[in-house]
C-alpha cells in the first residue's frame, strides 16, 4: 500500500495548485473539453489531439489508453463522446443531467461511476442558514482503452489528480481502472476531510447547548447542521455496497492487481459512513438535550410563577374579606387592628416564601 500513500501525498501537494475547470485556459480543445491525453505504459504522450484522433491512435497501436475530461458539457458534446466511445444510450443521459444518485453501474465492458464531490465551506459562525457542505458531481466512464470523466460544479478539478498519477507511471500503467481507483480514492479522501471539519461545528453546537446560557441556544443551528450532514450522507451512503462488490474480486475492467486498492478505498468509505452515523446520532442527542433543557427551564418558570401566586393569594384573600364592609369584622374597631392585619399578612407571606425556598421553587 506504499504506492497508495505516495499517490495521496502527491495529490495533496498538487491540490494546492488546483485550477478551476471552467477556466478557458484549461479547455484548449473546446468549450467543455478540459484535456485529452494519450498514455502508453503509464507515460503521457506529447501533443494535443482531438478525442477522435487520440482514440484512433491508441486503437491502432493496440496499447495504452486515452483520457478525455469534460466539464459541464453541452448535449451535442455528450452525444459526440457517446458515439465515439460507443457508450450505452443511457450514458448520454447520465453525462448530461447531474443531481444523480451516486453509484457504480456496468454497461457491457464499460464501468460507470457516479460520484459526488464534496467540499467543506469555511464559515466564521454557524447560523440557521450557513452552508457547511458544498457538493458537485463527477462521472467516470472506464472502458478497455479509454477514460471519460464528466464533472459538474466548480470544485471537482481533476488537474491535481492527473498530475499526481503522471508522477507514478507504474500505477498509471495499470490502465483505465487505475484512473477510476484514483478518482474514487480522491472523492473518499474529500469525504474524510469534510467529516473531520464537521467535528468542529459539532463541538461548537454541543458546547453552546450545554453551557450556562443554554436556554438561549438556537435549535435552528442544530437543525441546519443536521441537514448539511444529511447532504453528505446522500453523497456517501449509496457507494458503500458497490465499492464492497468491487473490492470482493476482479471484474471488467478491474483486474486482480487493483482489487486490494479498491478494498482500501472501501475501508475508508466505511470509516466515513460510521462517522456520519455517529454525528447524526450525536446531533439527535444534542437536540433532545436542548429540548429537555428548554422544558426544564419552562417548568422552573412555572414553579416560580405558581409560588409567587400562592404568596400573593394570602394578602389578596385577607383584603378581599375586609373589603366586604360588614359591620361586624374581627378587630374592626381596634386601634391596632390595621397594623396587626398587615403584620399577619406579612408573616404569612414570609412563612410561605420560606417554604417554597426550602423546596427549591424559588
Amino acid at each position: 500500500m506504499s504506492v497508495i500513500r505516495n499517490l495521496r501525498r502527491l495529490m495533496r501537494r498538487a491540490y494546492k495548485r488546483t485550477v478551476d475547470l471552467s477556466h478557458p485556459a484549461r479547455s484548449p480543445l473546446g468549450s467543455s473539453v478540459v484535456n485529452c491525453v494519450i498514455y502508453e505504459n503509464g507515460v503521457r504522450q506529447p501533443g494535443a489531439y482531438p478525442a477522435e484522433e487520440a482514440l484512433a491512435r491508441v486503437r491502432k497501436a493496440g496499447t495504452g489508453f486515452v483520457w478525455v475530461g469534460l466539464h459541464e458539457p453541452s448535449g451535442e458534446e455528450v452525444t459526440r463522446m457517446t458515439e465515439l466511445f460507443a457508450l450505452h444510450p443511457l450514458a448520454a443521459e447520465h453525462a448530461l443531467h447531474h443531481h444523480q444518485r451516486p453509484r457504480f453501474e456496468r454497461y457491457d465492458d464499460t464501468l460507470l461511476a457516479v460520484l459526488k464531490t464534496c467540499r467543506y465551506v469555511e464559515h466564521g459562525e454557524l447560523t440557521a442558514t450557513s452552508e457547511v457542505v458544498d457538493t458537485g458531481e463527477l462521472l467516470v466512464f472506464a472502458g478497455p482503452d479509454f477514460v471519460l470523466t464528466v464533472s459538474h460544479g466548480r470544485h471537482g478539478s481533476l488537474g491535481p489528480l492527473r498530475e499526481a498519477l503522471e508522477s507514478v507511471p507504474d500505477q498509471l500503467a495499470k490502465g483505465p481502472a487505475a484512473v477510476l481507483h484514483a478518482v474514487t480514492d480522491r472523492a473518499v479522501d474529500d469525504y474524510l476531510a469534510v467529516t473531520d471539519a464537521l467535528q468542529n461545528d459539532l463541538d461548537a453546537v454541543e458546547t453552546q447547548v450545554f453551557s450556562e446560557d443554554a436556554a438561549r441556544a438556537d435549535p435552528g443551528h442544530i437543525y441546519q447542521l443536521k441537514r448539511e450532514l444529511m447532504e453528505l450522507k446522500r453523497a456517501v451512503a449509496p457507494l458503500d455496497r458497490p465499492l464492497q462488490q468491487l473490492a470482493a474480486g476482479p471484474t471488467t475492467p478491474i483486474d486482480a492487481e487493483l482489487v486490494p486498492y479498491f478494498r482500501d478505498v472501501a475501508g475508508h468509505l466505511t470509516r466515513v459512513t460510521e462517522q456520519i452515523a455517529s454525528y447524526d446520532a450525536l446531533l439527535d442527542s444534542i437536540l433532545q438535550a436542548h429540548l429537555a433543557q428548554v422544558t426544564l427551564a419552562q417548568n422552573e418558570d412555572m414553579r416560580k410563577i405558581t409560588a409567587w401566586a400562592a404568596i400573593i393569594a394570602v394578602p389578596t384573600m385577607v383584603c378581599g374579606v375586609y373589603g366586604m364592609n360588614f359591620d361586624h369584622m374581627p378587630e374592626l374597631h381596634w386601634e391596632y387592628g390595621y397594623p396587626a392585619a398587615l403584620g399577619a399578612m406579612a408573616l404569612a407571606c414570609y412563612v410561605i416564601h420560606r417554604s417554597f425556598r426550602r423546596n427549591g421553587w424559588l
